[in-house]
């Protein structure tokens, strides 16, 4: 199972991050990562990263119940829970609200493989999940489903889902998808999109496959 050591410092410090790097605004999005115990360190509810401190983060366990925090953890907290019960390699998790890759998610169109570093650090086309309501189990149901083999998905209508070993890869992986979102957007203003040959993409992707197991 894999986990984060210090994970109350490395969720604070990568959620000042994401909101630097403008992935979401305000108090939206969420983190979090995964304990040596199984329990799972997430940012609270409606706090504004600017102000939040180690004291506002919540600890849960696997099902959710609170373990320690005086504030609500994030209602997003399913969709955490249900990409850590489904993967195990997982110690990290990010939902974020980027831009670029938020309008694919509208769109209900997946980001091509068409960079080769991309399949490199994501494992290949990031996918649309079916719509689901936010907050509800369902979004961790769908998110499973389209992060099998990948490392990150699109929330249909809603965002992005990131998954790492820790929180400053999942934030990489965050800002790499959105990254070429926003390139795919202008390639298709300009004419056709057209993605890395098959045989490559499967190369890079068996190269994250690899990296995921920390091989």
């Amino acid at each position: 199972m894999q986990f984060v050591e210090n994970a109350p410092d490395a969720v604070l410090a990568t959620a000042k991050e994401m909101l630097d790097k403008g992935l979401v605004e305000g108090t939206a999005g969420n983190i979090s990562a995964r304990m040596e115990d199984g329990n799972v360190c997430i940012t609270p509810s409606s706090v504004d990263y600017t102000e939040m401190t180690i004291d506002d983060l919540v600890v849960i366990a696997p099902d959710g119940s609170p373990i320690s925090g005086e504030r609500a953890a994030s209602s997003e907290k399913l969709l955490h829970l249900a990409c850590y019960q489904a993967f195990d390699d997982v110690g990290s998790v990010i939902h974020s609200h980027p831009v670029h890759a938020t309008m694919f998610a509208i769109a209900r169109r997946s980001v091509p493989a068409c960079i080769d570093e991309f399949s490199m650090y994501v494992g290949g086309e990031v996918r649309v999940t079916d719509y689901a309501i936010s907050g509800s189990a369902e979004v961790g149901q769908a998110a499973v489903k389209a992060l099998e083999g990948r490392g990150a998905a699109l929330l249909a209508n809603h965002g992005m889902v990131a998954v790492g070993p820790n929180p400053a890869k999942a934030l990489h992986i965050t800002a790499l998808v959105e990254r070429v979102a926003h390139i795919v957007s202008g390639a298709i203003a300009l004419g056709q999109v057209h993605d890395l040959p098959d045989e490559v993409n499967r190369s890079f992707a068996d190269v994250y496959s690899l990296m995921r197991m920390g091989i």
